[in-house]
């Protein structure tokens, strides 16, 4: 049996696994890159074909719900379909009229608003001739001196060179003709493709996404339709609000415009709705042509101002208050994929690329979530964080940045009491440290900066109670918990005992003793559990592993003790040295209870009756909350057992 119970001590000091070197990469890798670049390339030479059609399923998109409220008045299938098209094309038609009608209008005024201009031109050069001329004539004078006069001289080769003259000849009827006629042919050649092919995509919808489903997901009919209504309902969403929102900002700009004075406000207000849909320079794009015209109009400079304030108020608050609010629910793509997509599709499609880049985006993002293998999508270019709490919890504790991590937790303390907050996140955290320890990859330099990390968070969060909080983050809070978070499982603390009420074997200094494991991280897992206890009415001390081996065992102090509780974050697939190590306890202080808490709860001595038999503890625990409460029932029982 000493031998046995020596070998087991040993097991100790094993020698960590090695890690094995990265892989190089294989063949599915390169297939992926080779499909990826083969992608970028079809686009970018399809681009003719594919944008009236991209454009066709977008408009389809839009055009969705209005079908299917037609539908629900009970029109039939195609008459709702071409009704709601030849809104779409009168909406069009109707805003085309109006521009090219006040731009007409503007046309006559040109000559006057040019001499406008010309004058508050000449008045701003000559003020700046009157204010720094002299200085620049001197500067100028001094730096560069004028050279001495040189004389002259006369040759008989000077002679006045001949002007040549270059004239094209007239364009013949049929050059004239397509010179005026090709600029509009192409727009409307392109307007009826996308009308024809949006009328298709609405009259077959379920036809298209059952083709759709044969091809891409019939094998798993449950994730592609899943996938799909996700893409369409955050694709609507997008298109209604962005609609609402573009055509908000036209009619206030407009109406802005028309009390201060900027003549065709009509105008400038549908142009700055129409330009809105260009990400980024749309919105100043829509007011320089007011800032011109202002200018252009009024001989002062009080009507420019005014126009330049009433662009910048109300994009500023559409764009940092409404849009926000608004597409943050409804597209899920972060500023960065944002600001990226722009770029990629506008080299790919050009200006018609900006305009769609965010909606197709979107497109891959929502591919992202539901394809296994396009996951780095949804990664890069969604909203969702890229860590789990539990994950980014590791991360600064491997970075040594207690401080970040004291946030992350004062965070998710608004919503979780201290125990639980522990349980799910810090523990877990703490278990993918043991792990990476226990391959080799944490050096010696590492784990103690975690070991300090966690010792410095442990004693920062000493100020929380653990207690249910009193008021919770919402959801419209601007610090609501993240998606990821919400998912976190929320634990009732365990119910608090006064310590007056307690027998007086437990109201000791220390009648509970939180004895780590041999793992490098399992004291912090031990005083966790001590500050858990002190803050719900039991006084505890934390003891290291070397505090109870063999030669240590007999100077445990052992007055006062009315509960071990032995914490391990991994027992290791032969966990006979805690067999051993109960058995000594149980020799030292024969009339304290044993408590085994090993986290995470899955452990094989948890869920192995027989193991668990053989081990001889009095409870086992698989969360912090679970062994307070084990410590605090085991209280109320001899105090039960004593007043009887």
């Amino acid at each position: 049996m000493y031998e046995a119970e020596r070998m087991a001590e040993d097991v100790t000091e094993r020698r960590p696994a090695s890690v094995p070197p990265a892989e190089t990469p294989g063949l599915s890798g390169l297939l992926t890159l080779a499909v990826g670049v083969v992608v970028v390339a079809g686009l970018y030479l399809g681009r003719t074909v594919l944008i009236p059609i991209t454009l066709a399923v977008l408009l389809s998109f839009l055009l969705a719900p209005l079908v299917n409220l037609l539908r629900r008045i009970r029109l039939g299938r195609v008459p709702s379909v071409l009704l709601a098209v030849l809104l779409a094309l009168s909406i069009i038609l109707a805003a085309g009229t109006l521009i090219g009608s006040q731009i007409a209008d503007l046309m006559e005024e040109v000559p006057q608003y040019a001499m406008t201009i010309r004058g508050k031109v000449d008045a701003v050069q000559k003020y700046a001739l009157t204010q720094t001329g002299p200085l620049i004539s001197r500067l100028g004078q001094q730096l560069n001196p004028p050279p001495p006069p040189q004389p002259k001289s006369r040759t008989a080769t000077d002679q006045k060179p001949l002007s040549v003259e270059i004239h094209e000849p007239d364009p013949t009827p049929v050059q004239l003709a397509e010179r005026v006629i090709s600029p509009i042919v192409d727009p409307l050649y392109t307007t009826a493709i996308v009308l024809i092919v949006a009328i298709f995509v609405l009259l077959q919808r379920e036809d298209l996404r059952d083709r759709l489903i044969r091809l891409f997901g019939s094998s798993d009919l449950h994730r592609t339709t899943v996938a799909m209504n996700d893409a369409a309902r955050r694709l609507s969403r997008y298109f209604l609000s962005q609609l609402g929102v573009n055509a908000g900002f036209g009619l206030i700009t407009g109406l802005g415009l028309l009390v201060i004075g900027v003549p065709s406000p009509m105008l400038w207000g549908v142009i700055g709705m129409l330009l809105r849909f260009v990400p980024y320079i749309g919105p100043p794009l829509a007011a320089i042509f007011p800032l011109a015209l202002a200018a252009a109009v009024s001989p002062g400079w009080s009507m420019m101002l005014w126009t330049a304030g009433l662009y910048v108020g109300v994009e500023g608050i559409i764009g940092q208050v409404i849009e926000p609010l608004l597409y943050g629910h409804s597209t899920g793509l972060s500023p960065f994929s944002v600001i990226v997509s722009a770029t990629f599709w506008t080299w790919l499609w050009g200006p018609i690329g900006l305009i769609l880049s965010t909606p197709l985006t979107l497109c891959l993002v929502v591919l992202g979530r539901h394809v296994e293998r396009l996951e780095f999508l949804d990664v890069l270019l969604g909203d969702r964080p890229a860590l789990t709490p539990v994950e980014s919890f590791y991360q600064r504790m491997l970075a040594g940045d207690p401080d970040e991590a004291h946030s992350q937790a004062e965070h998710l303390l608004r919503d979780r009491p201290l125990s639980s907050y522990y349980d799910e996140v810090a523990l877990k955290g703490l278990r993918l440290a043991a792990v990476d320890a226990a391959r080799g990859v944490l050096t010696d330099l590492q784990l103690d900066r975690i070991k300090e990390a966690i010792q410095n968070l442990i004693d920062d969060l000493d100020e929380h109670e653990d207690r249910e909080p009193k008021s919770k983050g919402t959801v419209e809070d601007a610090a609501a918990p993240t998606r990821l978070e919400q998912d976190l499982p929320i634990h009732p603390p365990p119910e608090k005992v006064a310590r007056e009420s307690l027998p007086a074997a437990w109201r000791g200094a220390a009648p509970v003793l939180c004895i780590a494991g041999r793992g490098p991280l399992d004291e912090a897992a031990a005083s966790m559990l001590s500050q858990l206890l002190h803050k719900n009415g039991l006084k505890a001390r934390v003891l290291p592993h070397a505090a109870v081996s063999r030669g240590r065992i007999a100077t445990l102090e052992a007055e006062g003790v009315a509960m071990i509780c032995l914490c391990y974050l991994d027992i290791g697939d032969a966990p006979s040295h805690l067999r051993y190590m109960l058995r000594r306890l149980r020799q030292r202080l024969p009339a304290a209870r044993l408590l085994v808490g090993l986290w995470p709860a899955e452990q094989s001595v948890l869920t192995d009756d027989r193991l668990r038999s053989a081990m001889g503890a009095d409870v086992y625990a698989g969360s912090l909350r679970e062994a307070v409460e084990a410590c605090l029932d085991a209280a109320r029982t001899e105090l039960e057992a004593v007043a009887a």
